[in-house]
This record gives structure tokens, C-alpha cells and sequence, in this order.
């Protein structure tokens, strides 16, 4: 592990303070750093600090508290390479994004919104599965995770790019391969995203495969390729369409409902009530991107109406700022969000006036 201390300089003051991290093993400070110190360039501009590295230690220096979290992002990313796992470009923007909010949340609380989650879980620890390590890359995953390991059943909503499937998948193969469920079961409505692809070939998994293909790549993330081939011929590990869990009973299974904005309020009802003992279910989609037929309701928005009020559910409600692909898919869904309020509000505007015509008669 490294050491950090405050440096002992002439002005301790809160715009002029110096860190110091004395890292124990300088083969993993290049992976840390970056190529080219790309690492430290990113929390550098982030944060409005100077970072200097010599030998295996690090100065940081600027703000007194941006130098704090930045020693913390430091300490963190450290810690996961000693641990043996990789970091990414995401990886440290993940860790800046997680030292603005404290890292504990509060205890006894069954409802989960906007990332305002319950226990005394500490929130950098995140899950370990047979290929990867998965750390939360913003608070409310923070609050995602710990709902996903606590309850029974947990609605992630929000823009694409969040990761609510990809964290639910990772906690639905380390309990898994943990012995604490039997069976994973990932299920999607096969909705075509405003596309008519017409007849297609091969036998029912060939044709339900191309709308599944997401959750077979999460899963590839989490186990190995050769576990997951003989997970899925045993039954571990079951991929299907969500019109084929009429009728069933899922007990001792992970049971994951992707794209839920495409199922209707019957599917969605059918689905919540295939529970079984010692299940747990997670209900993932964007209310924003709904590829039903025009003017039909939305199963995820009529579920995300009712279940608030049913005791043990937990909702985590996503924004854009929890997007962690690419800094640009950021942006757009920021700009469409714009657009959308725009369209609302005149919508609101001119039905208002509307009204104020109409009494006016």
C-alpha cells in the first residue's frame, strides 16, 4: 500500500496544500499512471491540481480538498492493482466520480432513489466475479450494487449507458458461482427498436438470439467462455424471450428483465409474479426509449407507478451523470434531455392556454 501524509508547507491553508503518497511497489506505478501519465493528466484537469511523480512517490498540489480526492482516487486505483485487477480510462473516471459523495449511506432503508441508498455497506467495495472485478463508477451504482446484493426485488431505470444490466448481470454470476442461487435467468421482450427485420432463419434460439446478444456479452464479462457454454446446456444459466415465462415458477434463481420499457403492464405483471423462494429479480430499461406501437403504455412505466408503494422493493433511479461509456454518449443523452424538457414544457404551455381559451367561452 502507499502512505499518504500532508506535505509540510509554508501556507496550510485550504488553496495551498501539498500531498504526498509514498507508493511500495514501483511495478504497478506505470499501469497506475498511465501511458504517457495519462492517468494523472485526467485527474489533474478534473480536479485543478499539479501532480508530480519521482521515484515511487507522488506530490500533489493545489487545493487542499481536490488534493484529498485526488489521494483518494490515487489510493483506490492502487489498491485494485495489488489486488491483481486492471484499471481503465473509465476505471478512473469511475473513482473521481465516487469521491463527491461520502462513502457510506444510510442504514434501514428499503427504498432506494437517485442513488440515496440504505445499509453500511462501504460503497468502493464492489463485486468479484470469476473473469473481473466490478467497482461502482458513480454513487447510485454505489446504491445499485447494494440493493442488488440486499433485496429480493430491485428496479434500475435511467439512460443507456448506466450499467444496469451489465452491474446486475455481475452480481447475478458472483452469487452464482457463491452457491447462493441455482440458476441465472436473463430474459428480454424480443421488441424490434423501430425496425422491421421481417422472417428470420434457423430454429427459435436463432431467432430470439439477435435481441439477447447484450446479456451474452455481459455474461462472457463475468465467466469464462467454456463456464458459460456448460452453464447454459445444463440450465444454469437460462437466456429467454419474456414471452416465454408464462406459467412459470422461478425459485432459487437471479432473474433479470432487460429492456423493460418494451414489455407491456400484462407482460410486466406476468413476470413479477413468477417469483419463487429465494429468488430475487431485477427489472432494468429506460423510459425514454420505448419501441412499442404508438400510444400503447409502457409495462416499465405502469410498474415504476405501483411498486413505490409495495414494501422491499428498491428503485434506483439513474441520470446522465451516472452515463460511464464514452464522454460523448454523455453529451447526446444531455442534449436529447434538453430537447425533450423543451418539448414538454411548450406541450404543458399550450395546453394551459388551451384551457384558459376553452373557460374563457
Amino acid at each position: 500500500m502507499s502512505n499518504l501524509k500532508a506535505g509540510a508547507t509554508a501556507d496550510r491553508s485550504r488553496d495551498n496544500s501539498q500531498l504526498i503518497l509514498d507508493f511500495d511497489d514501483n511495478l504497478l506505478l506505470s499501469e497506475l499512471f498511465g501511458a504517457h501519465d495519462t492517468n494523472l493528466v485526467r485527474i489533474e484537469e478534473t480536479l485543478g491540481i499539479s501532480i508530480v511523480s519521482r521515484g515511487n512517490k507522488v506530490f500533489l498540489s493545489g487545493n487542499q480538498t481536490a488534493c484529498q480526492r485526488a489521494g483518494e482516487v490515487l489510493e483506490q486505483l492502487y489498491s485494485r492493482l495489488k489486488a491483481g485487477d486492471s484499471i481503465s480510462k473509465g476505471d478512473v473516471d469511475g473513482a473521481l466520480r465516487m469521491t463527491v459523495a461520502p462513502l457510506k449511506v444510510k442504514k434501514n432503508k428499503s427504498y432506494v432513489k437517485n442513488g440515496k441508498g440504505s445499509g453500511g455497506q462501504d460503497l468502493n467495495s464492489g463485486v468479484r466475479t470469476q473473469k473481473r472485478a466490478v467497482a461502482p463508477r458513480s454513487p447510485t451504482q454505489a446504491s445499485y450494487i447494494e440493493a442488488l446484493m440486499r433485496d429480493e426485488l430491485i428496479v434500475g431505470s435511467g439512460p443507456a449507458g448506466t450499467g444496469k444490466t451489465y452491474l446486475a448481470v455481475a452480481v447475478a454470476a458472483s452469487m452464482l458461482v457463491e452457491g447462493k442461487v441455482d440458476r441465472i435467468i436473463l430474459s428480454r421482450p424480443a421488441v424490434e427498436a423501430g425496425e422491421n427485420l421481417g422472417f428470420l432463419p434457423g430454429d427459435m434460439r436463432d431467432k430470439v438470439d439477435p435481441y439477447l446478444r447484450p446479456l451474452y456479452d455481459a455474461l462472457y464479462d463475468m465467466l469464462p467462455g467454456p463456464q458459460v457454454m456448460r452453464s447454459m446446456e445444463s440450465g444454469e444459466i437460462e437466456i429467454a424471450p419474456l414471452a416465454f415465462m408464462r406459467g412459470r415458477t422461478l425459485a432459487n434463481s437471479f432473474v433479470i428483465l432487460d429492456e423493460a420499457q418494451n414489455a407491456t403492464p400484462m407482460q410486466m405483471k406476468m413476470f413479477l409474479t413468477r417469483m419463487g423462494e429465494n429468488s430475487r429479480m431485477v427489472i432494468t430499461g429506460d423510459p425514454s426509449q420505448v419501441d412499442l406501437p404508438f400510444g400503447a403504455k409502457s409495462g416499465l412505466r405502469d410498474a415504476m407507478e405501483i411498486l413505490p408503494k409495495v414494501k422491499g422493493v428498491s428503485i434506483v433511479n439513474f441520470t446522465e451523470k451516472d452515463v460511464v461509456r464514452h464522454d460523448m454518449v454523455t453529451r447526446i443523452v444531455k442534449a436529447y434531455n434538453k430537447r425533450d424538457r423543451k418539448l414538454t414544457d411548450l406541450k404543458d404551455n399550450n395546453e394551459t392556454e388551451d384551457s384558459k381559451a376553452s373557460r374563457s367561452e
